[in-house]
Parts: C-alpha cells; structure tokens; sequence
C-alpha cells in the first residue's frame, strides 16, 4: 500500500463541509447557527453526518479532505464503524445525524419499519428521536395518537382534513426528547429548532400537508396508502421521553436496538472513554465551542457550536474541554457491550434545569 493510501487509512476525528437542504418549511437559524454567512433562503435540514446516497457528508479536514464519507469508511470500515457495526450493517453506517430548523410546520409523516422499507424500497426503515435546542414559546409538535382510531376512520380524516384533532399534541422545551419508532405518525410544528438523530433512511410517508405547494409551485405528494400500512395506532400514556439531566455528566436520553443517545453539559474537561462500545460516535456541538484531544495521539481540535464530527470506534478514548465556561454535546453511537438481551427505550427522570 502507497504513502498515501496508508495516511488516508489513518483514523481519527473527522468534521465535514455544511450539508444544507432547502425546504419549504425550513427558517433561517440554520446558517448562523453554523457559523455561516446568514441568507434569506429556507433552510430547513442540516444534514450533520450522512451515508444516504442522495446526500452523502463530505470530510473537511485531515488526510481525507473533500473525500465522501462512503468511500471513507470503505477504506477501513471496522477501524471507523466498529467490528461489530460493520459486520451487521455491511460496512456502511447506519445512522443519519440533523439539525432541523422548523419555520413552519412539518407535514403529518409517518415511518416505515426495516421489514416494509426493505420489501418495498429496499432501503431500511426510520426509527429516530428529537432533542429539542430551541422552541418559541408556544410551541409544539405532534407524537403518536391521543385516542384510538381505526384504519377506516384515519382515511375519512384524511379525506376531510381532521387529522390533527386526533393526534397528540406536546408544547415543547429546550432539552425536552422524544423518540419516535417506526409506525408512530408525528410531525414538527413552526418555532423548533432540533437535533435528529435516525436511523440511516430517507423514506418518509407524508399523511397531511396542509395543502400547501412545494418548493417547485406544485402540490407535494401525498402517501395516503402506504402510511395506513405504516402506522401504529397503538395509544401511549406518555409520548415525551423523561431522563436525567446532571452536569459534568453523560446523561443517557435513549437506549434503543438502532442507536443510543447521551447528552452531557459540561463546566470543565470531561474524558469520554467508549471504545468499550465497539462504535463509531457522532459528537454534535449543541452550545458552546469545545476542545477535543485524543488520548491516542494527543491530536486536538475544536468542534464549534452548531457542529459536528464523526469518531472513528477504534480511537474513541478522549478528552471535551469547554472553551467559554461551558459547553453541550450530543452523542450518538450503538451499544454493542451486551446485545444478548433484547433493549427497549429506557426513560429517566428529567429535572429541567433550563
């Protein structure tokens, strides 16, 4: 193997080039959020971290800048994904990390699951959870039903544009979560700005969409049937997931069988050591500029607010120092320490200190 190859076969921190998508709904916090010169133009999804074919991450730094992370991984896919993620995911990655700025509101969508995604797309299905940075008082966003209904009376909503009367309704937060499994019908309403953290999938079925056009003039299409396959109608007690929220440690939000999420506020360096895991971690910057230093090499470098970075699951061992008194990052990653047992979501105690 060449010099070169060898340097690009390197592990270590990778960040990478803005990945926004224009939508109709989309805002303008996006940019400046960022770090970006602010435009008028809506921009709705920031596309952090990315594998999905129609929009792949592009690396920004180190021997493999202006790379796509698909060929990336492909050069040392267990280095970068963990043995046991490559080995199951086909040495691709499986997740796909946001940030989704909500002007407006979202459609009324719902998400199918592996097995109906893999039968008619051949693609995976959409599992995903939301943690909410910033919301306008106010408001709120759709999860889940608020009472039973049957498949022939969700079509007569659809038909007579009722839907939303049915749907549970939550006025939100910052830091408030909710994870939304395939089948759960739900929608992002205007004045939330959000972390997405999903499964790796583009196929979404919208349900409603208020009737409005697209971004092209014409009307966005609807997935009337497919979804009525997709949902759940299943009624839950409580929708919004509930967790611990300490500083100067690694709060773990969600725990599910596609993906496990901690949050951690910090006042001073935190040392994350998660090789144990066997995974790749998407670190997103929620606020407040950090400093990351590897314990393998002693490489630093500042993941800024608004950003994010992949770790390889072989150097995940390393230092996060806040660089203005304090900083909030979101990890995201598989837990690959004991899969003998099947895990469900696991729900914690939130005290709200915001």
């Amino acid at each position: 193997m060449n010099t070169e190859a060898n340097d690009k076969t390197a592990l270590y921190p990778m960040l990478f080039e803005p990945n926004l998508h224009t939508v109709v709904w989309g805002g303008q916090r996006l940019r400046p959020y960022k770090g970006l010169p602010a435009n008028d133009e809506p921009i709705g999804e920031s596309w952090e971290v990315s594998a999905v074919p129609s929009s792949v991450s592009v690396v920004s730094n180190g021997a493999c800048k202006g790379m796509l992370l698909t060929d990336v991984i492909a050069m040392n896919p267990e280095g970068i994904l963990g043995e046991q993620v490559a080995r199951k995911y086909d040495n691709k990655l499986p997740l796909l990390v946001k940030f989704i700025d909500a002007k407006k509101d979202l459609s009324i969508q719902v998400h199918p699951n592996d097995e109906m995604a893999k039968r008619v797309h051949n693609k995976s299905g959409k599992t995903e959870m939301w943690y909410v940075i910033d919301a306008e008082p106010g408001s709120c966003l759709y999860a889940g039903f608020k009472e039973h209904i049957s498949p022939y009376e969700y079509r007569k909503r659809i038909e007579d544009g009722s839907i939303e009367e049915v749907l549970a309704r939550h006025e939100v937060k910052t830091g408030d979560v909710f994870f939304i499994p395939a089948g759960r019908v739900h929608a992002i309403c205007g004045g939330i700005l959000l972390a997405e953290v999903q499964q790796s999938s583009d196929v979404t079925y919208r349900i409603f969409d208020y009737n409005r056009p697209g971004m092209d003039g014409k009307p966005r299409e609807l997935h009337t049937e497919l979804a009525a396959e997709a949902l759940d109608y299943e009624v839950q007690e409580e929708y919004r997931t509930i967790y611990a929220d300490d500083d100067n440690s690694a709060n773990h939000v969600v725990d599910s069988l596609f993906f496990s999420v901690k949050v951690t506020n910090m006042t001073r360096t935190f040392h994350r050591n998660l090789v144990k895991y066997d995974s790749f971690i998407i670190t997103v910057c929620i606020s407040g500029d950090c400093r990351i230093r590897m314990r393998n090499t002693g490489e630093e470098f500042v993941l800024k607010e608004g950003n994010s970075c992949l770790i390889p699951a072989a150097i995940a061992d390393y230092d996060v120092t806040p660089i203005n008194g304090t900083t909030q990052v979101l990890d995201a990653f598989l837990d690959n320490k004991d899969r003998s047992i099947s895990k469900k979501v696991t729900r914690f105690l939130h005290i709200s200190k915001k």
